[in-house]
């Protein structure tokens, strides 16, 4: 059994939360902290079996007995926590993205060094049923070598414009999500990005220097190419399909929906529509993302999605953001350490 503590209550903290205590069943929460821990926080942590909750997250790095901490705190705290954590001996298992900030991130590399620590990356889309068999697919060599990718990404609604000024922009907010599914799908790295984009959900998410709406082409170390598109409101619910054709044939996966059912009448024919947004969609993925870090800990494997695994989609959304101030293609060399 492996003691953890979590770092952070809010959304994904509570996720987190809510899976290792009800699902992970090789992990247990000893300390769940927060610098805005109240008295409803507190109250909803007994309610889960979590005892002791905290506002300094650094009583659980000076904790012996906890073995592991889950960063689920706000971005701007990922890459000092991870740094702090890890010196503390502490695995960790850090919510995307490390940091907005690549020299940031390189301080959590430079402190993996020479470690024995343990440390994933919080991309849980690849643990998700669907795109792992579309992963399997393109790995056993059935739709042969890749030569287009495609991934669709669209949230229910937008965020605030106030949220879109400090989140680090689309593509290291939202898009960072299917900079990795690429990778996870083409098995390797990206060479060169290239973006299109505008604002044509709410004018104030432009106003606060973000866009909105995007297609983004990218070549692959492969040769593959891989095409994204994003829009921060599709009206039906959150869209969220993948496609890898390739020389032998096609691999795609449609949307989770609450039934299969379609209903066919004189009116038309109809059918679900996709779950609502990501708690409902990807609530197993979080769970089994977790696993994979535990078992990790608990048989001294290496974690699915290492440091470099939480570098690379950062270095994809800023030349993506390069790409949209300058108007151009951009090769990922271009973004250095």
């Amino acid at each position: 059994m492996v003691t953890v503590g979590i770092i952070g209550a809010g959304r994904i903290g509570k996720v987190h939360t809510t899976s290792i205590c009800n699902i992970v069943k090789n992990a247990t929460i000893k300390t769940i902290a927060d610098p805005f821990m109240n008295e409803e926080t507190a109250e909803w942590a007994k309610s889960m079996g979590v005892t002791h909750t905290t506002k300094d997250y650094k009583e659980i790095l000076a904790d012996p007995e906890i073995d592991a901490v889950l960063i689920c705190s706000s971005t701007n705290t990922h890459s000092p926590i991870s740094v702090e954590a890890i010196k503390a001996g502490k695995h960790v298992f850090c919510e995307k993205p490390i940091d907005h900030d690549i020299d940031k991130i390189k301080e959590v590399i430079d402190a993996l060094k020479d470690s024995k620590v343990k440390y994933q990356v919080g991309f849980n889309r690849r643990f998700d049923h669907n795109f792992e068999a579309v992963k399997n697919a393109v790995v056993a060599g059935k739709i042969g070598e890749p030569h287009i990718i495609k991934v669709t990404s669209r949230d229910p609604e937008p965020p605030s414009a106030e949220y879109a000024a400090v989140s680090g922009g689309m593509f290291l907010d939202m898009t960072i999500h299917d900079f990795d599914m690429v990778r996870f799908l083409a098995g390797c790295d990206a060479e060169e990005i290239y973006v299109q984009s505008a604002v044509l959900v709410d004018p104030a998410i432009g106003e606060a220097g973000d866009v909105d709406t995007a297609v983004i082409t990218i070549k692959m170390e492969n040769g593959a190419i891989a095409v994204i598109d994003n829009s921060r409101k599709a009206v039906y619910g959150y869209d969220q399909r993948a496609e890898v054709f390739g020389s032998k044939g096609m691999v795609a996966t449609a949307n989770d929906t609450e039934s299969s059912a379609v209903l066919s009448t004189a009116d038309g024919v109809t059918g679900e529509k996709p779950l609502y947004f990501f708690l409902e969609r990807y609530m197993q993925s979080f769970a089994k993302e977790v696993n994979c870090f535990i078992d990790a800990i608990e048989h001294n494997t290496d974690t699915p999605l290492g440091v470099l695994d939480g570098l690379k989609p950062v270095l994809m959304g800023i030349a993506a953001k390069k790409s949209v101030e300058e108007h151009r293609p951009v090769k990922i060399s271009e973004i250095t350490m």
